[in-house]
């Protein structure tokens, strides 16, 4: 997976030129922070980055979304990240081990649902129905977490070998996946709940997988080893575990953390 080119977002939240260089949370001097992060973060740690920024004047926060697996291999290679943000526990646990984190925390987690054209031509009506011959099925390429959890919900449905063949295109995100669906280029799609938006609700239909077949994507964020800008990546990494933070993320679809024993 890692070998293949990984297109990516980049975001460049600047701060004002004429910021006062102290922090209103007590961060001081001012910096910059590179957050690295899963493609389904997208709405959500933008919105956050505004906030952070605006809760700490002179900071910049500078995003790069992709694929998590794309995005760890980059950190192991290049290390140019402060901050990483999985959309699974597998690409942190990577670099955890090949690089080294610190500050590691669990911060939200999401489900899977299907999502066929508005007018659901291949009247999709649950996750067995995407076992059947006729039907046209995108999922993320493997390695990506959202192609794994898919799988993983077509296994526990009992239908991996025939949805599986059904697969007419392996997809880089979960982003690539929607736009596809919504554009009427597959019957249908496994994403994260998060991913139907009010904005992107209107050009799909979404379908529901049952609590027993479901998984549970984990969400992890930590400070990248190395990185100069240390202070303000832990501030990032707190401020996204942090109430506002978990009302931010709430409200762009995602569920609570895992609960700590």
């Amino acid at each position: 997976m890692r070998g293949r080119h990984i297109a990516v977002v980049s975001i460049v939240l600047a701060a004002s030129a004429c910021a006062s260089s102290t922090s209103s949370s007590g961060l001081s001097p001012a910096g910059a922070v590179t957050v690295f992060a899963a493609s389904s973060l997208t709405g959500a740690f933008t919105q956050m980055g505004k906030d952070f920024q605006a809760a700490n004047p002179g900071t910049t926060v500078t995003f790069n979304f992709g694929p998590s697996d794309g995005l760890a291999g980059q950190i192991e290679s290049e290390g140019t990240a402060d901050v990483f943000a999985s959309a699974s526990t597998t690409w942190m646990d990577s670099v955890s081990t090949k690089v080294g984190v610190s500050h590691l925390t669990q911060f939200a987690t999401n489900r899977l649902v299907i999502i066929t054209p508005p007018n659901n031509p291949a009247k999709i009506g649950g996750i067995s129905d995407l076992g059947r011959p006729d039907v046209q099925l995108i999922l993320a390429a493997p390695g990506v977490p959202v192609g794994d959890y898919a799988r993983q919900v077509l296994k526990n449905a009992g239908i991996a070998n025939a949805a599986e063949a059904n697969v007419v295109s392996n997809e880089q995100d979960d982003a690539a996946l929607v736009a596809k669906v919504a554009s009427g280029e597959a019957d249908a799609a496994i994403v994260y709940l998060s991913d139907v938006t009010t904005s992107v609700a209107p050009t799909v239909k979404s379908i529901t997988i049952s609590a027993a077949l479901n998984v549970t994507a984990v969400y992890p964020i930590a400070v990248v080893n190395g990185t100069p800008n240390a202070t303000m990546a832990a501030a990032f990494v707190e401020y996204v575990s942090s109430a506002q933070g978990q009302v931010t993320l709430k409200a762009f679809g995602f569920l609570p953390p895992p609960a700590t024993p």
